[in-house]
């Protein structure tokens, strides 16, 4: 038994940066960011969605270019440089311990999850670092009533933080830590 064995036990079979399901996470995580950034840029420069305006695809939905200088539901708008980037690095920050959770995790579910959550943090950063903003598109609307414009990102982020959610409801409190 080498010294971190004897030391604590419990820490020395968490893996850090490679474990049970991170091959699905990876998986995941970049097909989730190649759909995204895909659409993104056939948006902006295939249709240039910014040029040509609004497209109308049901009568409750439409692609409209939005440029989203915060985060979720654009809180936290950050017009200078020194916001942008300082998003930028909460994103790398967040993305890294997601991973190294998801080396640690013992549920496909939570493992398939958090693969979304960081495919999606992901594309979104990827926008803040070089477009200075998040491409938003997609625009839910009801009569009067307007959903907040999105993008592929927002809806993966959205789909893993119900995953993580459905699993800890499921298996009791703290069991997506596990």
């Amino acid at each position: 038994m080498n010294d971190l064995q004897q030391q604590h036990p419990a820490t020395a079979r968490r893996p850090l940066v490679w474990g049970r399901f991170s091959s699905l996470v990876l998986l995941v995580a970049l097909s989730g960011l190649v759909l995204d950034q895909a659409s993104k840029l056939w948006l902006l420069f295939g249709y240039e969605l910014g040029v040509n305006g609004p497209v109308q695809i049901l009568p409750f939905l439409e692609f409209v270019l939005v440029w989203n200088r915060g985060v979720s539901y654009g809180l936290f708008q950050q017009d200078s440089v020194t916001g942008q980037w300082l998003l930028a690095g909460l994103t790398v920050a967040i993305t890294i311990g997601m991973w190294i959770w998801s080396t640690r995790c013992q549920s496909r579910l939570v493992a398939f999850a958090l693969a979304l959550v960081i495919g999606g943090a992901i594309g979104n950063g990827i926008d803040r670092i070089v477009y200075g903003a998040v491409v938003d598109f997609v625009h839910f609307h009801v009569g009067d009533f307007s959903w907040y414009v999105f993008n592929l990102a927002d809806v993966w982020i959205v789909a893993g933080v119900a995953g993580l959610l459905y699993d800890s409801f499921r298996n009791g409190p703290n069991s997506a830590a596990k």
